[in-house]
């Protein structure tokens, strides 16, 4: 063969080649989109009412003596202005709260480590992933979230905002494990119904990343709490309470627990204390926030994301409302009962450098409660607990029958 009709040979069966390469990779595209497309379409269809629920209200409709806390403290309310809960977004939110389409899988949702009935937590010490692997830490409740000052998200903060937390699990190679947004985005463009919530949420089809955090954070602020026993008892003087209740409750505002998972307003003795985290978010401000779990700690938490000696081994604080419903205990899930977690300040305190000032130079081991002063903390803690909460249509799985 002569040099020139080599070379056209090798030519073209080198474009042959390059053809047929990106056929095949064409095809096998088109045939993933095809499966992917098949394998959304199957998934079941949320059941939505003709009417909406009222979203709107759930943060304004609340009790008298929180209303006050709120309008002289704006702060609280971490709603940002370009995203205030509507009906048509907050059900969009719940839609995307409760559909396994948001994992790589489809095996996973938010709700799946977010139960309604334990007050929108899991009830294990780790999470289970879309793959079966095991989160970091215990899965923290999502309630009252509109109302935590600092706006922060996670045991660590490291979220800024609601709005940046939303996306995170998403992508999170343990929890539901998407490769992209992008991914996402296209995802969710394939079924039925997301483009007609979305167009009804935000006024056209478009499916982003954006809206989709958007209408997780509406839905999850309007999940509040405050149809409690507690609740009840601040507009009736504690007329219903118990010699147990009414101790319990004296008893953690004169150890000073209420200045940490209440606000610093009410939490004296006599006063009706919010049991919303306002001025105390778990970052060291100064008097320590550390809740003497370890002398030495194995997560440096808010330290972790600081990398400021003075956060090393604090946390967010969690609301004590509905702690009835939300064992295990602590960011690492180490006290199954709440017996248990009211032990550890009584006999488990472990000075630490960062120790919170409430609990800074103890007797050895804690505040060391007697018997019956456990019991009546218990009583009162229980009070703090909305059952109708665990039953709100509003807030339950749009895909179950």
């Amino acid at each position: 063969m002569k040099k020139n009709q080599r070379y056209v040979y090798l030519l073209l069966t080198a474009t042959i080649f390059i053809i047929n390469t990106q056929s095949c990779k064409k095809n096998s595209f088109d045939a993933k989109l095809q499966t992917e497309a098949i394998s959304v379409n199957s998934s079941p269809v949320p059941n939505l009412p003709a009417t909406l629920y009222d979203y709107v209200s759930t943060g304004i409709n609340i009790p008298a003596y929180l209303q006050t806390l709120i309008t002289n403290n704006p702060g609280i309310d971490n709603t940002p202005a370009g995203n205030a809960i509507t009906n048509e977004g907050a059900t969009l939110g719940r839609v995307l709260f409760y559909d396994k389409l948001l994992s790589a899988n489809n095996t996973i949702s938010c709700a799946s480590c977010h139960h309604q009935d334990k007050a929108f937590t899991d009830g294990v010490v780790s999470s289970v992933g879309f793959e079966g692997g095991l989160t970091r830490r215990n899965s923290m409740p999502v309630v009252n979230t509109r109302f935590f000052k600092a706006k922060s998200m996670f045991w660590d903060m490291r979220a800024a905002s609601l709005e940046t937390q939303t996306l995170m699990p998403i992508l999170d190679h343990i929890e539901m494990g998407m490769p992209t947004l992008a991914a996402l985005e296209s995802k969710l463009a394939l079924t039925a119904y997301y483009p007609d919530l979305f167009k009804a949420a935000f006024g056209t089809p478009d499916i982003t990343s954006d809206k989709i955090g958007k209408a997780l954070s509406q839905f999850l602020r309007s999940i509040v709490s405050f149809n409690s026993r507690y609740d009840q008892g601040v507009a009736n003087n504690f007329v219903d309470f118990t010699d147990e209740e009414k101790e319990g409750r004296r008893i953690l505002s004169a150890n000073f627990c209420t200045e940490c998972h209440s606000d610093l307003a009410n939490s004296r003795v006599g006063l009706n204390a919010s049991y919303l985290v306002v001025e105390n978010s778990g970052i060291n401000t100064g008097f320590g926030s550390n809740n003497g779990l370890e002398a030495v700690y194995t997560d440096k938490g808010i330290g972790e994301i600081t990398q400021q000696a003075k956060d090393m081994g604090t946390f967010k604080i969690p609301s004590l409302r509905n702690v009835e419903l939300t064992a295990p205990y602590m960011h690492d899930g180490r006290f199954a009962t709440l017996e248990d977690a009211i032990e550890h300040y009584s006999s488990g305190i472990k000075q630490n450098p960062n120790i919170g000032i409430q609990l800074r130079g103890l007797r050895t081991g804690g505040i060391h409660f007697t018997d019956q002063q456990k019991k009546d903390i218990f009583a009162f803690l229980k009070t703090l607990t909305d059952h109708s909460l665990a039953t709100d249509p509003k807030y339950a799985d749009p895909f179950t029958k």
